[in-house]
């Protein structure tokens, strides 16, 4: 556990560090896996069905914000369905404008959400959308969660009836007959849009109480809760759903969501203290969740190295010194050298008083005379 909040930290401080520079990655993978999407599972355009082009809208959406993403893939599919058709084309814009104005109006901020909808279903683990955005996001990422779902079907309608809107015969109204009664009795569709805001919302009204856990048990609740919907719905309106496969990437888009519990909150609920507070006019009571850190500490090793002391020490023993006495030959009999100064303040003369020369008889009477 130690070296997974060490790795959280490292994390997070080189994300801190080189965020001017990860956020536009970021954002440039997500824009190209979802334009990617769009021409994969519709591609009617020739023009737009191309990865250059793709390349250079993924990167424009880099440096644009969030919501410049939305647009431009609305622009492609409003292009891929005018291919089929303008009636295809008009019904795909007043679908979009109907959502924008009604629903995605409401969502500012959160409407990048739209976008990560189709991608879960491509990766077939859609109930990781509503628990991701139900613990990051607020209550209203609900509305566009349910959009995605709507426009993800829309586009495996036109998949589906591909041949029917190719037909040069069919006529205007028949098209259009087609495309609404695709969507109005779609009841698989309707069944998501119904369990995506459903979790979207009971995940976030979970995560944000005041009890221990509370991300932890709003994930496996939001898993649970998808996974008894979609059950319960294929059972009421006969829809066909892999039971199997709905229960695997359930239970894997729970353990995905405890992953980024861990990552973005990770609170150590063993720490926990509540407190109280009071003014002129209110009482506080507040809870305090610390959240599980380890604390790093940068350690730098510096090696001494005695070698070049001793190199010094074995070139002061090898120096040649002329002030040495073999070198200034014998010195004189009968002389002897006068002491320097600091010779003889190094050595100074201690006198000392004979200890025979005091007369102690004398010493007493004097001072039995001052008594």
């Amino acid at each position: 556990m130690t070296a997974l909040l060490e790795f959280k930290q490292k994390l997070k401080s080189f994300y801190g560090q080189y965020e001017i520079y990860i956020l536009p990655f970021l954002k440039f993978v997500v824009g190209l896996a979802y334009f990617m999407w769009i021409n994969q599972n519709m591609g009617y355009m020739e023009e737009l069905n191309n990865i250059f082009v793709v390349l250079i809208l993924a990167l424009i959406c880099s440096i644009l914000p969030s919501s410049a993403m939305i647009f431009v893939g609305f622009v492609l599919m409003i292009g891929h369905c005018y291919a089929l058709g303008i009636e295809v084309a008009g019904f795909m814009l007043v679908l979009l404008l109907f959502m924008m104005i009604l629903l995605l109006r409401f969502s500012t901020g959160k409407n990048i959400v739209l976008v990560f909808t189709p991608l879960s279903f491509s990766l077939n683990v859609p109930a990781l959308l509503p628990v991701g955005s139900g613990l990051l996001c607020s209550a209203v990422s609900a509305l566009p969660a349910g959009c995605g779902v709507i426009i993800y079907y829309f586009v495996r309608l036109l998949q589906s009836q591909t041949q029917i809107f190719e037909n040069p015969d069919m006529e205007t109204l028949d098209r259009l007959a087609v495309l609404a009664d695709g969507m109005v009795q779609n009841w698989e569709m309707w069944i998501n849009v119904v369990a995506f805001i459903l979790v979207t919302l009971l995940v976030n009204l979970i995560r944000t109480r005041s009890f221990d856990y509370a991300w932890r048990i709003a994930i496996v609740v939001g898993g649970v809760t998808y996974a008894f919907i979609m059950l319960a719905g294929s059972f009421y309106f006969e829809v066909d759903i892999n039971m199997v496969s709905l229960i695997v990437f359930t239970v894997v888009a729970v353990v995905v969501g405890i992953i980024l519990e861990f990552f973005v909150f990770g609170g150590d609920y063993s720490r926990t203290e509540r407190l109280e507070y009071e003014d002129d006019e209110y009482y506080y009571y507040v809870k305090a969740v610390p959240k599980a850190s380890v604390a790093t500490s940068e350690r730098s090793i510096k090696k001494i190295n005695g070698d070049p002391v001793r190199e010094d020490k074995k070139t002061e023993e090898g120096v040649v010194s002329y002030a040495n006495p073999i070198f200034q030959g014998e010195a004189k009999p009968g002389k002897s050298p006068a002491p320097s100064m600091k010779e003889e303040s190094a050595h100074p003369v201690i006198k000392t008083a004979e200890l025979e020369d005091i007369d102690f008889e004398k010493k007493l009477e004097e001072s039995l005379k001052d008594l």
